[in-house]
């Protein structure tokens, strides 16, 4: 018998890739496995979005980004560093291994402009709008 840490917020998830998401890590994580799936917010202005990629403890070089068509792949790896000469662990809650997270782009993205930065543990990645492709048009009737 294993001891599970109760969740205070154990909610219905509210779409679909919630539910996958909380299928895998919680399974691995009561199954004894290490998932380090990074939690993201994604923000929208007129003229970009961004997504914070939260992801403390890793280096800019620990992360690949690759955007191939519409899909923004970010993958990475936390490693668990075990040197420990005064003590044992007694309680590791940190999450660690490997992640991957994609993002489908949506028409007006600008590709060629995509900017990632890496500050205070969250990854930036700022996806400009093309201002020349057209959000909302009106068409009059003739």
């Amino acid at each position: 018998m294993s001891i599970i840490r109760y969740n205070v917020h154990d909610y219905a998830p509210t779409s679909f890739s919630n539910l996958v998401d909380r299928f895998f890590n919680d399974s691995l994580a009561r199954s004894g496995g290490s998932t380090f799936v990074p939690k993201a917010d994604i923000f929208e202005d007129e003229k970009s979005y961004q997504i914070n990629l939260v992801a403390p403890g890793m280096k800019k070089d620990d992360f690949k980004i690759e955007l191939d068509d519409k899909f923004l792949t970010i993958s990475g790896e936390r490693k668990f560093n075990r040197e420990s000469k005064d003590g044992n662990f007694h309680i590791v809650e940190s999450q660690y291994g490997s992640f991957s997270r994609s993002f489908t782009l949506p028409d007006i993205a600008d590709a060629a402009k995509i900017t990632a930065s890496y500050n205070n543990g969250v990854l930036e990645i700022e996806i400009p709008k093309d201002s020349k492709k057209l959000l909302k048009q009106t068409i009059s009737v003739k």
